[in-house]
């Protein structure tokens, strides 16, 4: 369940006031469903990873997953926060989390879609070496939907950053 909510409100934070409360509903009920998450959670492999998920007790702060696509290519298919608890470095701990995992398996370039005019996700994949690439229609969208998202990667290695001695340090595997 705190997966679930972390993600439904990280969505709602950033979609509300610019996506219709019905599609919000439909991508929020389809994606961030008790019965989905627990799935996900149970059964991974290299083209979903499952959750790295950040909490405090028993609270979830953050939550994100990916997979490959391909032998060298990885996305980042979900990362949300607890909208009261963004800024404090735990995206990007689940992102390098991802991206570690990634690594591992063999990706030299990762990928994240990111919807247009989302305040909140692009300035952070920027922040982290994301490079928008195109537009392409966005999921979920419905006849005469307009929603586009940007296709966002890194350079041609995956940058992976991991924290020591309280400074960022940036790997490129």
């Amino acid at each position: 369940d705190g997966i679930a909510k972390v993600c439904t409100d990280g969505y709602w934070a950033t979609y509300g006031s610019s996506h219709p409360e019905g599609y919000i509903h439909r991508i929020v009920d389809e994606f961030y469903n008790t019965n989905r998450i627990l799935k996900e959670v149970k059964e991974t492999n290299r083209y979903w990873g499952g959750y790295f998920v950040a909490v405090d007790g028993d609270k979830v702060l953050g939550a994100g997953g990916g997979g490959l696509t391909d032998e060298a290519t990885g996305e980042v298919y979900v990362l949300y926060m607890d909208p009261d608890r963004k800024n404090e470095g735990i995206g990007t701990q689940i992102l390098n989390a991802i991206t570690a995992q990634q690594n591992s398996s063999g990706a030299m370039k990762q990928w994240v879609s990111v919807q247009k005019g989302n305040t909140m996700g692009i300035p952070f994949y920027e922040a982290k070496g994301f490079t928008f690439q195109f537009e392409k229609q966005g999921y979920g969208n419905e006849e005469g939907g307009n929603f586009i998202v940007f296709r966002q990667k890194t350079p041609s290695s995956v940058v992976c950053m991991t924290k020591l001695n309280d400074r960022w340090e940036m790997n490129v595997g």
